[in-house]
C-alpha cells in the first residue's frame, strides 16, 4: 500500500527565497507588469481599460454619437423602442412565425445599446459613490469629534463639582 500527500510539494522555486529574512535584496525581483495585450486561458485580453465603442464591437449605434449624450433621454427612447420591438415580436409571432428572426436581432441590438449606454455611466456612478463615501464618513468623524467635546465637558463639570464637594468637606 502506497501512501499519498493531500497536498502536493511546494513549487521548486520557493528554494530562491530561502535567504530572504537575513537579506532581502536576495530573493528575484518580481515580473514587470504586463502592458497591452495578453493571452488567458484562450481569450486575448487588453491591459487598456477603456470601454470598446458600438462600432468596433461591429454593432450599430442607435443613440446620438458624441461627449455631450443625454444619457437620460437616450435610455428612455430606446427602453420605449424595445417595448414596441416586444410587442412587434409578439405580434409577428401569432400573425408570421417563421419572420421572429429580425424582431429577435432587432431587441438584442436595443438591449446592447442601452448595455453601452449603462456601461458608459458606470466612471461617473464610481466617482459619486466615492464621494458619498468620503463626506458619509466626514459626517461620522464630525459626530464623533462633537462627542468628544460634549463628553469632555460632562467631565470637567464633574471634575469641578468633585473640587467643590471635597473642598467643602474638608474644612
Amino acid at each position: 500500500m502506497a501512501t499519498s500527500s493531500a497536498y502536493p510539494p511546494p513549487p521548486p522555486y520557493y528554494r530562491l527565497y530561502k535567504d530572504y529574512l537575513d537579506d532581502s535584496d536576495s530573493a528575484p525581483s518580481p515580473p514587470p507588469p504586463i502592458e497591452g495585450t495578453y493571452t488567458m486561458f484562450g481569450s486575448t485580453y487588453t491591459t487598456n481599460d477603456a470601454l470598446p465603442s458600438l462600432e468596433e464591437q461591429g454593432l450599430r449605434q442607435l443613440y446620438q454619437k458624441g461627449p455631450n449624450v443625454d444619457y437620460k433621454k437616450e435610455l428612455k427612447s430606446l427602453n420605449r423602442e424595445l417595448m414596441f420591438q416586444i410587442l412587434e415580436l409578439a405580434d409577428v409571432l401569432v400573425e408570421r412565425p417563421s419572420q421572429y428572426a429580425r424582431r429577435v436581432e432587432d431587441i438584442s441590438l436595443i438591449l446592447r445599446n442601452m448595455h453601452h449606454l449603462l456601461n458608459s455611466i458606470r466612471p461617473h456612478q464610481a466617482r459619486a459613490t466615492l464621494i458619498h463615501i468620503l463626506e458619509m464618513q466626514i459626517e461620522r468623524r464630525k459626530q464623533a469629534i462633537l462627542d468628544i467635546r460634549r463628553r469632555r465637558e460632562e467631565a470637567r463639570v464633574l471634575l469641578k463639582e468633585s473640587q467643590n464637594y471635597l473642598q467643602t468637606h474638608q474644612q
